[in-house]
């Protein structure tokens, strides 16, 4: 069983995002990148996957400029076998990417589809839903627990009333949550080999898959500051706050 991992180059969750001054986008010069760590998450899955002996391979896929081969070495030291990079200087959106993943597995062939729930820097949630549609798999989002057996998976998601468990019938589509699994910490033995296993770069033209843009970006903005907070004397005078400046009660 081959389980295909599709991971995303973002800016690492410990910096702090900045605004270009002209309010075109994100600061991403000297920015330290990272993989997505819902992406994380799924390739950990995976592996986990193949060390059960359930997966045969595990190919990791990113679609993006060419320093995403960071990001795919490091996928490869988590344990995947090799490595596709899409590689693009178009602003990719979530339907080109799904476009794309979309001619990579049909290309591959893969049993299982893993990858995060979303990408903490578009927020989008949107990549695994249309992959599945466009493929017409059976898809389970938010995935807290994968058990495979045979030509079946078993899928915990987590939802407002509690969980739900789903079966899906192979191959299919899941997104990872964070409750799925902790990732390893790559050793440096991992590092070194991942340097050594095969990464094949394409372009998006030979897919024959459009990644033009659908969508512009107007503006970006940083959110405004939240004012200082304030002591009240009493629960009549809070109670008008609320009412009168929050706007919170009627």
């Amino acid at each position: 069983m081959r389980v295909l991992v599709a991971v995303k180059r973002v800016v690492d969750y410990n910096v702090k995002v900045r605004v270009k001054a002209d309010g075109t986008g994100v600061d991403l010069a000297n920015v330290k990148m990272s993989m997505n760590p819902f992406d994380e998450i799924a390739c950990e899955e995976a592996v986990r996957l193949k060390e059960a002996g359930v997966a045969t391979e595990v190919v990791a896929v990113s679609c993006g400029v060419t320093a995403c081969q960071e990001t795919l070495r490091s996928a490869m030291a988590l344990g995947a076998d090799r490595g596709i990079l899409v590689e693009s200087e178009a602003e990719l959106q979530p339907l080109a990417v799904a476009k794309l993943l979309q001619a990579v597995v049909n290309k591959e062939a893969p049993q299982l589809v893993l990858l995060g729930k979303q990408a903490i820097d578009d927020d989008s949630n949107q990549v695994g839903q249309m992959l599945a549609s466009l493929m017409g798999w059976p898809q389970a989002t938010f995935a807290s627990k994968v058990v495979i057996a045979g030509d079946k998976a078993s899928v915990t998601r987590e939802i407002d009333g509690g969980l739900e468990t789903l079966e899906l019938k192979l191959p299919a589509v899941v997104t990872s949550d964070l409750r799925l699994n902790e990732p390893r910490y790559a050793a440096l033995p991992s590092i070194m080999k991942a340097k050594k296993k095969p990464l094949a770069v394409i372009k998006p033209s030979d897919l024959g898959v459009d990644v033009s843009p659908r969508l512009s970006t107007l503006k970006v903005a940083e959110p405004p500051k939240r004012s200082a907070g304030v002591r009240v004397p009493d629960v009549k005078q809070l109670v008008d706050k609320l009412r009168n400046e929050a706007k919170v009660l009627p």
